[in-house]
Parts: structure tokens; C-alpha cells; sequence
């Protein structure tokens, strides 16, 4: 390369970088360095010597991690078949991809690569493509000194080499130590990174409000809360309001206050009805403490425990405990505090008729014998009080009852009613009819013929058939019960025919519980 080209490759140099300067200053950066250069270990050849060059760059930076650098650069060389050293002249364009954790950084490593053009006497302008590494190490505010090597490839035979250079870069522009894009002079945290809203301050959430003057960094807020947010637009923040997605009082932290009784509606037990606090926002019409809906005594002044009433009142009937025969039921005043069902006076614990009002120890005399229906065995009967209230049986009656022992009769050995049976039968169920206050037992009976469980078996047979036909009859079943007494209970000697005859028998007895 004559003196003509580089003198014209140094103006080159000199016009890019006076361009870069008008664009963003603090991106740009100028470096000189002088070369050692090396054509004889990359092509194996012996006896060449290291020559010396010079270096003329320009640096871009892209971002952090990336620059863009244009170097220049003239010199001797050394090559094969040639005792004379020749010089060249060559532009590259290579990337830097660097490491820096900030523009203050003292060390700044990187990898470069690129390609380029070299113009040499004799061969002419050819292309190479250098890779390599190197280092920036800042020595005071934007200079560094500049060590870097590569290795250039070319597509000549015999001109792959080995280039290291020594030199200074500077940097244009103000110093910016967290490499955010705002110089150090304005940058209000220079050593952190930030954006341009936040004058070169961190902001986390993105709300436009710097980190350190943000109450709630993690979270998007408005500038009025200090960088703090409120979802419900109550003008209370979130972190302090007790209710942060419904609009609410700032008196009452946040929450809302449906009824306006001055008790936020999650604390209120009647939030649509205006209370007190005392009873959790339930009305309290005595004042009490006790919402009128748990009060038992809501217009007269009580304590809790009492339910609301000034006294103990477990039933709540308005009879004081103390005064209470019955303090966990119910009743009135007249029968102190007891139920009382037929409201006669008498509590029903004392009344014989508890569900019948009477004056008779709480009973009526519905048939008016002088026996009250709480002692009467035939409420509905006139009868004596010898007997229970109920009517004595005629004459009559007790002769059927005791004719039916000898006048109902079975097939032998059988538990079959004979027809004849039939009619004093009939005429049992019309005296159960007349007399509905007595109930009837039946026994059965036989002679001793036979075995004793045979004869049991028998005796229970038949009275159960008497049993049987009466309640097909229409007499009530609740009212008749039987049993059988098998040769057990013999009324005459089982030595003669006329005696077993009378033992083989069915007892009709009326009765009064």
C-alpha cells in the first residue's frame, strides 16, 4: 500500500468516526494501538520475523453484551519467497461480544470475529477473517488500555497470521456505571439499573414510580399512594384495607357499610339492618349487649348469660329459675312456669288429665258418677266408685259369663268350636259391647287324658279360637287376652267321666284395670 492509500485510509478512519460523534456520543468509542504481526507460525515456515503495524479503530456499542468495531490498519509483513518485507493496508468489520456487569466496570473481556479486506504489494487486495479475544482494562474514567490478539485466516496460500495488538481506547461521551442508557450526571441511581420514567432508578413493577420511593415495589400503584395500589378505588391501599376488591370507608378501613350503622358489613351479624355494636350490629332495643333476635327479654335490660332478661330464664317463659317449678320447660305464670297442655290451672306434671281441662285434680267428671276421668276406668259410663267408676254387671250377664264355661264346646281333642257354641258367643260380644270400660280373659282348661304338654298345647288352642271368633265379631282386640292352663287348674275330680267333663272347660272373666 503506497503513501496515497493509507493517507486515504486514515481519512476514511477519520470521517466514520467524526459521523459516529454526531450521532449518541456515549456509544461511541476510538482506540490506537500498535500490532505485532506474525506470518511465519501460522504457515509453518521458518526464519520469518515478527513485524509491527498500526491500528486505527472505531467502536459502536450496541447494548450491554455487543459492540460493532471498524478497525484500520497499515504495516509491514513478512511472507514466504519474499527476503523483503512488504506492506499492507487492511478494514475490517468485526463484533465484540463483550462482558461488562456495568460502564464502570474495570475489566472488560470479549470474543471478536469478523472479516475483512487486505491489499498487499505484489498479490493485490484480498479477503481474510480474524477471530480472536481480547480486553478492555479502564485505568481511569472512560480510557482503557486494550490488548487483543487474532488469528486471520486467508484464502491465499501462505497468509494466515497471527496479529496482537497493544494499545488505548477511548470512550466518548459521560460515564454511565449501570449502563442503562442515562449518564451517571443525571442518573439519580447510578449504580443501578433504570429506565428513563424513573430517571435511571429500578422500578420493579413497572408503575412509574422509582423502587425507593415506592411503598409497594412489587406491586403497580398510583403516584398518590405512593406506588401502592387500590383495586377497589376506595382510596385506601390495598395493603391497609381490610376489604381490597369492595369499595369501602376509609373510616372503617376499606369496607363497606350497607346498613350505615358504623360496623363494616364483614363485622356485621345483620349487615342489612341497622344495629349497635354491642350486639355485633343487630338491633338491641334495650341496650343490652344481646341482639333482639337472641333476646329473650328484648325491652327490658339483661345480662347475657340470662339470655337478655335481668334473671335466669332457661325456658324462657318469663318465670325467674329461682320461681320456676320447671326451668327447662316452658309454661305459665299460674302453674309457676310449668306446661299446663289443657290450660285448666293444673301443671301438667299434677294434672291426672293433662291433655282434658277439669277442675277434678285437673280432670272432668264427663259422666258425672262422682268419679273424675283421671281415676274413672269408664269415663264415659256412669258406674260406682266401688268399682272404679265403671257399672256393676247385671245378673244376668255374670250367668252368661258362667254358663259360656260349660256351653262352648269343641270337637274331642280338637281346638274346633261346635256350632252351638255360636249363640253364648254372641251374647259375650253384646256385653262387651254394653260395658266398653271392662276387658275380658279367656282361659283355657282340660282333664288330665293325655300328656301334659299335649293337654297345654290344647287348652292354648282353644282358648285362642274363643279369642278369634270374638274379634271377628267386632270386639276390639286390645280389650280381650287369653292363656292356656293345660289339666293344671281342675275344678272336679278327673277320677270320672262327669268330672273331666266339667275340667275340659273355657273361663270367661270380665275385668277393670
Amino acid at each position: 500500500m503506497n503513501v496515497k492509500s493509507t493517507l486515504l485510509a486514515v481519512m476514511c478512519c477519520l470521517m466514520l468516526w467524526s459521523a459516529a460523534q454526531a450521532q449518541n456520543m456515549d456509544k461511541n468509542a476510538f482506540s490506537a494501538k500498535v500490532l505485532f504481526i506474525d506470518y511465519g507460525r501460522p504457515n509453518s515456515v521458518d526464519g520469518l520475523d515478527i513485524t509491527n503495524g498500526l491500528e486505527l479503530a472505531y467502536v459502536r456499542t450496541i447494548n450491554r453484551w455487543l459492540n460493532v468495531a471498524i478497525p484500520l490498519k497499515v504495516g509491514l509483513i513478512n511472507v514466504d519467497n519474499d527476503i523483503n518485507n512488504r506492506t499492507f493496508g487492511s478494514i475490517d468489520a468485526l463484533l465484540q461480544l463483550k462482558y461488562a456487569k456495568a460502564d464502570s466496570s474495570r475489566l472488560v473481556p470479549y470474543l471478536m470475529g469478523g472479516a475483512g479486506m487486505v491489499n498487499e504489494e505484489i498479490l493485490g487486495t484480498t479477503p481474510q477473517f480474524p477471530v480472536g479475544a481480547g480486553i478492555n482494562i479502564r485505568v481511569g474514567g472512560r480510557s482503557y488500555v486494550n490488548l487483543q490478539g487474532e488469528y486471520r485466516i486467508s484464502q491465499e496460500e501462505n497468509r494466515n497470521n497471527l496479529q496482537l495488538g497493544l494499545g488505548y481506547l477511548h470512550r466518548f461521551g459521560k460515564l454511565d456505571a449501570d449502563g442503562d442508557g442515562i449518564v451517571d450526571s443525571v442518573d439519580e441511581c447510578p449504580n443501578l439499573a433504570g429506565g428513563q420514567a424513573t430517571n435511571g432508578c429500578p422500578d420493579a413493577d413497572m408503575d412509574g414510580i422509582a423502587d425507593h420511593a415506592d411503598q409497594c415495589p412489587l406491586q403497580p400503584g398510583k403516584k398518590r399512594f405512593n406506588g401502592c395500589p387500590d383495586t377497589d378505588g376506595d382510596e385506601v391501599i390495598d395493603s391497609m384495607d381490610d376489604c381490597p376488591t369492595v369499595a369501602g370507608l376509609k373510616k372503617l378501613n376499606g369496607c363497606p357499610d350497607a346498613d350505615g350503622d358504623g360496623i363494616a358489613d364483614k363485622d356485621d351479624a345483620c349487615p342489612d339492618i341497622k344495629g349497635a355494636a354491642s350486639a355485633n350490629g343487630c338491633p338491641d332495643a334495650d341496650g343490652d349487649g344481646v341482639a333482639d333476635s337472641q333476646d329473650k327479654c328484648p325491652n327490658e335490660p339483661g345480662k347475657p348469660e340470662y339470655a337478655g332478661c335481668p334473671y335466669s330464664d332457661r325456658d324462657g317463659d318469663g318465670v325467674a329459675d329461682e320461681q320456676d317449678d320447671c326451668p327447662d320447660m316452658a309454661g305459665p305464670a299460674a302453674t309457676m312456669g310449668c306446661p299446663d297442655s289443657d290450660g285448666d290451672g293444673v301443671a301438667d306434671k299434677r294434672d291426672k288429665c293433662p291433655e282434658l281441662a277439669g277442675p277434678y285434680e285437673g280432670c272432668p267428671d264427663s259422666d258425672g258418677d262422682g268419679l273424675h276421668d283421671g281415676l274413672d276406668a269408664c269415663p264415659q259410663q256412669a258406674g260406682t266408685a266401688a268399682n272404679k267408676g265403671c257399672p256393676e254387671l247385671k245378673k244376668e250377664e255374670k250367668e252368661v259369663l258362667n254358663l259360656a264355661m260349660r256351653a262352648v264346646q269343641f270337637e274331642t281333642g280338637k281346638a274346633t268350636l261346635k256350632p252351638e257354641s255360636n249363640e253364648v258367643l254372641g251374647q259375650i260380644v253384646e256385653i262387651m259391647g254394653r260395658y266398653p270400660g271392662y276387658k275380658l280373659r279367656i282361659s283355657g282348661h282340660t282333664d288330665n287324658v293325655g300328656d301334659d304338654a299335649s293337654n297345654q298345647l290344647l287348652s292354648e288352642e282353644r282358648a285362642k279360637a274363643c279369642n278369634q271368633y270374638l274379634v271377628a265379631k267386632g270386639v276390639n282386640p286390645t280389650r280381650i287376652s287369653y292363656q292356656g292352663f293345660g289339666e293344671t287348674k281342675p275344678i272336679a275330680t278327673n277320677q270320672s267321666s262327669a268330672g273331666r267333663k266339667l275340667n275340659r272347660r273355657v273361663e270367661f272373666d270380665l275385668y277393670i284395670e
